[in-house]
């Protein structure tokens, strides 16, 4: 299978990476100094060092279009926030187009921010697409460690491709037609990943990181089910599997943010020292909006995009959900 990855940061790199051996693909970077830079050292030093490209994977710069002329399936991996722009510029594809950004576009003109699926309709409605997401930190998908992934379109086909792009001896891939819910999983992790980095930061033990997270949980679910989600697919990879590794996981930007706000930096300090998108950071705001709008009570969000505005300090933060009302555990 011919595969382009469109965009070479950590993840993108990383599927390419997986799948060389497999299949011909095609790494695309837009900053043509980032281009040179790979060819040249096979590595991408920049996002992820210190793993080697291997010989058949063709990193290429230039028109985006003509990277993927050729293609029978193309991944952008851009963050969220370039999405809309590269769904624009493949709209005609003949091809299947699969995204693997986990996030919430932020709101224009007043409207709700909108997820993957829902720009795709919006901006390629003719476009055959779907999501690749779940429980995977790009350094060790492209060390060839065990991996679990979750395709997920209401397209069969390219179910079934992403399946036989990615699957291998390292990564399983599943596949669900739940695309709502793999993308709410998907965003809604990042947010809570924050809480539970400042809850460790925090020094507040490990009933209370259990305590998020399954409240969490409830929460994403809560916003999934009143999007038209599944409740079935928040038990699975993109929702309880990706929200414990991104709350606990060293790798985890959105944890890492949530760490270092607790040890008293600022928010602009603690994204400026990452290097790397925390989507949880961008999308945080925009997800309370949407469940606001949907009456959907969302707490443990509500409390991190407090702490992002700073209208709130850490240790705030935690007691304004302590002193909440008693109630019934439901989801």
């Amino acid at each position: 299978m011919k595969i382009c990855v469109l965009g070479a940061g950590a993840w993108g790199t990383a599927l390419a990476v997986n799948a060389a051996g497999r299949h011909a693909v095609c790494l695309w970077a837009r900053d043509a100094a980032q281009v040179q830079a790979m060819t040249a050292a096979r590595e991408n030093a920049r996002y992820l060092p210190g793993i080697a490209l291997p010989a058949a994977l063709v990193v290429r710069g230039g028109p985006a279009l003509a990277a993927v002329a050729d293609a029978e399936l193309v991944i952008v991996a851009t963050p969220m926030a370039a999405l809309r722009e590269q769904l624009l510029l493949l709209r005609n594809a003949a091809c299947p187009v699969t995204w693997l950004c986990k996030g919430v576009e932020p709101a224009l003109a007043g409207a709700d921010g909108l997820l993957a699926h829902e720009i795709q309709a919006q901006v390629a409605p003719g476009l055959v697409g779907g999501v690749l997401s779940g429980p995977s930190f790009a350094q060790e998908v492209a060390q060839g460690r065990p991996t679990a992934l979750v395709a997920a379109s209401p397209h069969a086909g390219l179910r079934d491709a992403l399946v036989d792009a990615f699957h291998g001896p390292s990564l399983r891939v599943y596949a669900n037609e739940d695309i709502v819910g793999v993308e709410v999983g998907g965003a809604v992790k990042n947010v809570l990943a924050i809480a539970t980095g400042l809850a460790d930061g925090l020094a507040l033990g490990l009933n209370a990181r259990a305590a998020l997270i399954t409240r969490g949980l409830a929460e994403m679910t809560r916003l999934g089910l009143a999007l038209g989600a599944r409740a079935d697919t928040f038990m699975g990879l993109s929702g309880l599997g990706d929200l414990v590794l991104t709350a606990t996981g060293d790798l985890s930007r959105n944890r890492k943010v949530g760490l270092l706000l607790a040890q008293g930096q600022t928010l602009a300090q603690a994204v400026a020292s990452l290097g790397h998108v925390a989507e949880g950071v961008y999308c945080a705001r925009t997800v309370v909006q949407r469940a606001r709008h949907l009456g959907v009570e969302m707490p443990i969000a509500e409390s991190v995009v407090a702490l992002l505005d700073g209208r709130v300090r850490p240790a705030e933060a935690v007691a304004e959900l302590m002193k909440r009302e008693p109630g019934v555990e439901a989801p």
